[in-house]
């Protein structure tokens, strides 16, 4: 059974669309711990609590609890208003976003539409050095060109009509725009704390944001605490008075925090545990399908990785079933193309080869080697983050490439923040990679391919490829726009920039007296907000 995904808003022009305040739902009859405070599991240390700069999953999860966008994901992963009430579509090209009244910063002040063209124009300023302001810019009127600095950020196609209420405007027809502004990266911001506390605040006393919790403590490598923020507009349904995140990178000491009670979601299992937990921990155990891809990215100008025969070979020789089967072992699908199951707007596919034999895979890998004039016993390098669950894969793919092809692979583990600046200088060979939706559209995943994207880590640039989706985002024909970038995706694939591997699912240990949690969110985004803590 496919989950609910979060799916972009379709609306009818001139329509404006409201929903009831919503926030943590306490069923009838559920009785509530009177100390109200979560311990969760992040994955790994945050790399910033800014949210224009915020990247890996962690960090946005802290974002989401702290900051509050235009609009937001509820628990099960649907959009719905955040500090916009409602939304409508003026023309194909132009939306405009009523901001509550009631909204306001942790330190009383009010959240005004000119809140949020500081934010976007401040995101998406190459000063910032956000590294989604191309990919998100691409969407708002003269936003590409803003954050490539061929345009001052005062061009940007978002203007505040008056003190509640947000114009924005697209380059093109973006249906999704609702989903998209989910995302804090395009949130409002506190303009005057931080001119006055510059680098500094992100930091404990310093922060001002809008969000349902505000920053209480930071300790780096330790946790980060957060406490409800008596200022936010839904305050009176939000039930966790404090929540302590944890950056624990070891999926094997993230369990054992859970059995000593420190710890009351696992941020993920660790590979080949999946079985054995649903039998010990029956009741907390939760794991879903999501819109995410595991893949490996080739540094493709470096000079082993050029020649696309030797990135054709290393894709083909991954026994997808036997990592999904066996090393991960935790429900997650194998996968051979880019677009992953539930997402929208483009077709899945899969490479042409993928049903062959390994027999035969093994051979014409071989054969491209060959031809490539790379011999058994060269060695490439595999850069990524300390994490049981990552290594266990990469020894799979070591093995993999070695008994296959007799390629040598030499295994470098690192901090994830020293991995996420490696894969962004280009600084690899082969590299451990992830991600999960932002918003639910095949533009989402190919901005991890396309050219001049800066979440392209694999630096490979089809133009052809890209015009058809300059095409695509054109159009405002559903069917010929997925035909398009169907057709882009597939071009792109065959030039092997990354391994697909699996489809994400995050299996996890959740205390059974937590509730809120739904298996139906399918981008992984849980706010502290839905949460409550069942008496026990």
């Amino acid at each position: 059974m496919m989950p609910t995904f979060a799916r972009p808003a379709a609306l009818t022009l001139g329509l404006a669309l409201a929903w009831p305040a919503l926030a943590a739902v306490v069923p009838p009859g559920v009785q509530l711990h009177p100390t109200q405070t979560l311990i969760r599991n992040n994955g790994s240390e945050a790399e910033t609590l800014d949210p224009a700069v915020a990247e890996s999953v962690g960090a946005n999860n802290l974002t989401r609890d702290l900051f509050e966008g235009l609009t937001a994901n509820d628990a099960a992963g649907k959009i719905i208003p955040g500090v916009a009430e409602s939304w409508k579509q003026v023309n194909s090209l132009t939306w405009v976003f009523k901001l509550r009244p009631n909204a306001k910063w942790s330190n009383g002040d009010p959240v005004t539409a000119q809140d949020c063209v500081y934010g976007i124009r401040r995101f998406l300023d190459p000063k910032t050095a956000s590294t989604y302001s191309a990919t998100y810019g691409v969407f708002l009127l003269n936003g590409k060109d803003v954050a490539t600095g061929k345009k001052p950020t005062s061009e940007v196609g978002v203007k505040a009509l008056d003190k509640y209420t947000l114009e924005v405007k697209t380059p093109f027809p973006v249906s999704f725009l609702p989903s998209l502004m989910s995302n804090n990266n395009l949130g409002p911001l506190h303009q005057a704390s931080i001119e006055k506390f510059g680098r500094d605040w992100t930091k404990p006393g310093n922060m001002v944001s809008n969000g349902a919790f505000m920053l209480k403590e930071w300790l780096v490598n330790s946790r980060v605490v957060i406490e409800k923020n008596p200022q936010y507009w839904d305050a009176a349904n939000v039930q966790l008075t404090r929540v302590t995140y944890l950056p624990v990178e070891d999926g094997n000491a993230d369990v054992k925090l859970f059995e000593s009670g420190q710890n009351e979601m696992v941020y993920q299992l660790p590979p080949g545990t999946y079985e054995e937990a649903k039998k010990k921990f029956p009741k907390d155990v939760r794991n879903a399908p999501m819109l995410g891809i595991r893949y490996y990215s080739f540094q493709t100008q470096n000079p082993a990785f050029k020649d696309v025969r030797v990135r054709k070979a290393l894709t083909m020789v991954i026994d997808r079933d036997i990592l999904a089967q066996r090393i991960t072992a935790d429900g997650q699908s194998p996968l051979y193309g880019l677009v992953v199951k539930g997402m929208q707007g483009a077709d899945m596919t899969e490479y042409d080869w993928a049903k062959w034999p390994m027999a035969k895979k093994v051979e014409e890998a071989k054969k491209l080697l060959a031809e490539a004039g790379v011999k058994p016993g060269t060695k490439y390098t595999f850069s990524y983050n300390t994490s049981e669950y990552h290594k266990k894969m990469a020894i799979f793919a070591q093995s993999e490439w070695k008994t296959k092809l007799g390629i040598n692979i030499e295994l470098e583990a690192m901090e994830f923040k020293v991995l996420l600046k490696k894969r962004h200088d280009g600084a690899f060979q082969i590299a451990r990679n992830g991600f999960i939706a932002d918003y639910n559209d095949a533009t989402n995943f190919l901005a991890l391919v396309r050219c001049d994207s800066d979440q392209n880590n694999n630096f490979n640039c089809n133009r052809k490829a890209e015009e058809i989706i300059n095409q695509a985002e054109q159009s405002d024909e559903p069917g010929k726009r997925k035909g398009l970038l169907t057709q882009a995706t597939q071009m792109i694939l065959e030039d092997y920039p990354i391994v697909p591997l699996v489809q994400y699912s995050l299996p996890r240990l959740v205390k059974s007296y937590v509730g809120g949690y739904s298996l139906e969110n399918a981008q992984d985004r849980f706010r502290s907000k839905d949460l409550y803590i069942i008496k026990h």
